[in-house]
């Protein structure tokens, strides 16, 4: 009976949900928004301006298998940065300054892991609410793994530090320029506005996650059979390690590295509009420096290269078939369809659940809109409109729509990230789901009466636009 109910590969439930996409574009009522293109050069959809398309498409079988390799072209990029991060971290490896770090930080937090596990999901939600940090943890993933594993912990956990930190510091980020800036932007709200409310809610939503890992963990320190990995293989191989290298000064120069490395990307994306390609070139050079301070052999460099790429070719294929969900979505030409049926009802609401609804709207879409800036262009100029006509100041708006995004983020299948951090740590996305749903509940929830509480004070009174409730744009 066990076996008749065993869940599927992650491979399977990614595919499943590409074909009930392929499957809705032949029963979903096809259409479009008007779109007209901001100062920045993006488009952005027109409210009240929703029509059925005059040709409806009728995709294929044939459209359905094309759009899998597509799916591939289209998440190009993170898969290309994943093989380079793992190809340059199992260099790092290889030189024995993972295993040193490991053993230092054993020294510092080996017996106050709940300090450890505080200090990274804090530092990685600030980093994500300011600059919009995402795919630059990955480098983390297996470092961590190996400092769990050491402090008896697992894998689970160590996903936990890294998404919950990335998860939650995207949803209650006070500036980052990817969501919050974007969708202030389409709602024509001053920027930075009403950051003195999300400034005072990180900590709150931090401690929310911090307790969830942390109350997980204890249950694996003290029972390692309650693991929800327990019996999965460990993506870093060998036997655990009781006596780890000494730090000399070439990991340290290593460490320092890495550490430019990552200032150097951040310094980028910041500045000069980096993103993933060079990322890549970043950490590239950052592997071809830890080859020759490590002293490896070219052949040596090479060959831990490929064994570190050959390590995430499962973690690649899932997030290129985690794309194709919504491209299956995009050819049927439904997305719109369902991003206006959602928002329609919203206006018959009252206020504060109208809010709320918002905020659930916004999650949901998130499964077929991973992108923050692409979902804030889709789905701002219809809300703010809505919230005009029934009293939700469009600054609550955008906290709603930053929620929904943020939160969900943590458990979409179609997070490519998310697919890269689970898949490199070797924790299937099923488990991932049973450790992360109650927290996402959980999250909802106080995100909810924030919303509330938002809507019964009047939150973004000061800065709401006084414009036509038909029409987001001029």
């Amino acid at each position: 009976m066990a076996e008749r109910f065993k869940i599927p590969h992650t491979l399977i439930l990614l595919l499943g949900m590409m074909l009930i996409a392929y499957i809705a574009t032949w029963l979903v009522p096809q259409g479009f928004f008007q779109t007209v293109t901001l100062d920045n050069g993006r488009d952005a959809v027109v409210a009240g301006t929703y029509a059925v398309a005059e040709a409806q498409i009728r995709l294929t079988p044939m459209d359905f298998l094309v759009a899998i390799p597509r799916a591939f072209a289209a998440a190009q990029d993170i898969i290309f940065f994943v093989f380079i991060v793992g190809g340059v971290l199992s260099i790092a490896r290889a030189t024995g300054t993972i295993d040193a770090l490991i053993g230092r930080l054993l020294d510092r937090f080996g017996h106050k892991p709940e300090l450890l596990i505080f200090m990274v999901i804090f530092c990685f939600a600030l980093a994500s609410g300011a600059i919009g940090t995402a795919g630059e943890y990955i480098p983390f993933v297996l470092i961590l793994v190996g400092l769990c594993k050491a402090m008896k912990l697992d894998a689970m956990t160590a996903v936990g530090m890294v998404v919950v930190g990335y998860g939650v510091g995207y949803g209650v980020s006070a500036f980052n320029p990817f969501t919050v800036m974007v969708a202030q932007q389409v709602a024509g709200l001053p920027l930075y506005s009403g950051i003195e409310l999300r400034l005072a809610i990180i900590l709150p939503f931090v401690l929310i996650g911090f307790h969830h890992v942390w109350r997980y963990a204890k249950m694996v320190q003290q029972d390692p059979s309650k693991s929800y990995t327990a019996g999965l293989p460990c993506p870093l191989e060998g036997v655990d390690n009781t006596d780890y290298p000494s730090l000399n000064i070439r990991h340290q120069l290593i460490l320092f590295g890495l550490v430019a490395s990552i200032v150097t990307a951040v310094w980028g994306i910041s500045q000069r509009g980096w993103y993933l390609y060079e990322l890549g070139a970043v950490f590239i050079f950052w592997g071809m420096f830890t080859a020759v301070i490590g002293k490896l052999s070219a052949d040596t460099a090479a060959d831990r290269f490929i064994e570190g790429v050959k390590d995430l070719a499962t973690t690649a294929i899932l997030i290129g078939i985690a794309r194709g969900i919504a491209l299956i979505m995009e050819d049927g030409q439904i997305l719109h369809t369902l991003v206006h049926a959602m928002s329609s009802p919203l206006s018959h609401l009252g206020a504060e659940l109208a809010a709320v609804g918002m905020f659930v709207m916004q999650t949901f879409l998130n499964l077929f809109i991973p992108s923050g800036s692409g979902q804030a262009y889709v789905t701002m100029p219809l809300m703010a409109p809505v919230g005009d006509i029934i009293g939700v100041n469009r600054q609550i708006a955008v906290l709603a729509y930053q929620f929904g995004d943020g939160f969900s983020n943590m458990i979409i299948p179609t997070n490519a990230v998310l697919m890269g951090i689970i898949g490199m740590a070797g924790v299937p996305y099923h488990l991932w789901f049973k450790f992360c749903f109650p927290l996402i509940l959980k999250l909802m929830l106080a995100a909810a009466v924030v919303l509330v509480l938002a809507v019964v004070f009047d939150y973004g009174a000061d800065v709401q636009p006084i414009v036509e409730a038909s029409s987001l744009l001029p």
